[in-house]
């Protein structure tokens, strides 16, 4: 078994649609993969530059549940990732950008565990990505900066072990903190810090 670390952003339901947009204009542009037509809770619908479950059917999410994206997304290039991209898999674009693909995206629209907030969750689909995702703070911001953009309230990384790192926190870029740790002790006292953006 490989590493599958990920970085999981949450925000209320009604931002899922902006948050994914958003993510179209993140993605590597000039792709020959047919957009995929989502529809979501609520009955818009969005085309996607992505696959689910590496199809390009259309997928129907209009009761709720559980959408599956295979994504690609251009990250500025940082010393991590020159380490991951040593291999020639990329080549950056003129803003110092690479392509990093495939990022499995799952998109909860009302998980279980907290029904008031959607999650994102990007898992890096190699160990080596998964090292990246850890190591690079240009994947980092990437990551916050979708957070921030799109009304998340927060952004964690989880590394496959006990305690996920705090990357975005109502409104603010977190350092150095945990959950568990210091400030949370428990996964629930995080939720019930999260306040819900206005607007």
């Amino acid at each position: 078994m490989g590493l599958d670390y990920s970085y999981e952003i949450f925000m209320p339901p009604r931002n899922v649609v902006r948050a994914l947009t958003r993510l179209v204009e993140l993605a590597p542009q000039g792709r020959d993969t047919p957009p995929l037509l989502v529809t979501l809770p609520g009955g818009e619908q969005l085309l996607l530059p992505f696959t689910s479950k590496f199809k390009s059917e259309p997928v129907d999410c209009s009761a709720g549940g559980t959408l599956e994206l295979d994504t690609s997304i251009v990250i500025g290039v940082d010393d991590a990732m020159r380490e991951f991209f040593l291999s020639g898999l990329g080549r950056a674009d003129e803003r110092g950008r690479v392509p990093i693909g495939c990022i499995y995206l799952t998109v909860r629209f009302s998980p279980a565990w907290h029904p008031d907030f959607a999650s994102m969750q990007f898992t890096a689909a190699t160990s080596g990505m998964s090292r990246m995702f850890e190591q690079s703070a240009s994947v980092r911001k990437v990551f916050t900066d979708l957070t921030a953009a799109t009304g998340g309230v927060c952004c964690l990384l989880d590394t496959e072990c006990d305690v996920f790192d705090i990357c975005w926190l109502n409104g603010e870029t977190v350092s150095g903190e945990t959950v568990p740790g210091a400030r949370f002790s428990r996964f629930h006292d995080l939720v019930a810090a999260w306040r819900e953006p206005v607007g």
